[in-house]
């Protein structure tokens, strides 16, 4: 009879490895959901407004993607026995509430929403794909880069259809950061 040799510990960090890209994704599922439900509630806005429907349009695009990645993250909180954040109610609420009030605001606006968000997300996702690479999560890191790069050309789309234009647009851009910020911290451990 042969001995079977026991199952080799973790090695030192990977433990907290797992546990850091767990609340990656957690964070980012959030994130995503998020993201459909503010186009969602800017699309009920202009959806139903017929001079309105290119911008419409450009928010359906953007929302698929977004859905994209929601879907994305969905699996991926399988594949890493993650838990979802517990705020996800809280974060579909705002999230149609943002996206409503500011089509309600105008065009503009509703691109500086666009803008302000993305640039938050962009930063948020380079600086993951960064820390991912050090732990040799190339996979990971490959698919979040990926996702950073489709928000950029969220963010850019949003500028050149006049986001910096609009009304109050300093202060609406650093209230919608600022609230992004929070909801990231807070979905890392929620």
């Amino acid at each position: 009879m042969t001995a079977q040799r026991a199952p080799r510990p973790p090695l030192p960090g990977r433990r907290r490895d797992r546990t850091r890209i767990e609340q990656m994704v957690r964070v980012d599922h959030a994130g995503e959901y998020g993201a459909v439900a503010i186009y969602q509630g800017q699309r009920a806005v202009f959806g139903q407004l017929p001079h309105k429907a290119r911008i419409a349009a450009q928010l359906e695009e953007m929302e698929a993607d977004e859905q994209h990645h929601l879907d994305t993250f969905d699996r991926l909180i399988f594949e890493h026995d993650a838990r979802p954040t517990a705020l996800a109610p809280v974060w579909d609420v705002a999230g149609h509430a943002l996206g409503a009030v500011t089509a309600l605001m105008g065009e503009k606006a509703a691109h500086a929403c666009t803008e302000a968000v993305e640039t938050v997300i962009e930063r948020h996702y380079a600086g993951q794909v960064a820390e991912l690479k050090a732990m040799g999560e190339d996979e990971l890191a490959e698919l979040f880069e990926k996702f950073r790069l489709e928000e950029i050309e969220h963010r850019d789309l949003a500028v050149e259809e006049g986001a910096r234009q609009a009304p109050g647009y300093a202060l609406l851009s650093r209230a919608i950061q600022a609230g992004c910020r929070i909801a990231i911290r807070v979905s890392e451990r929620v």
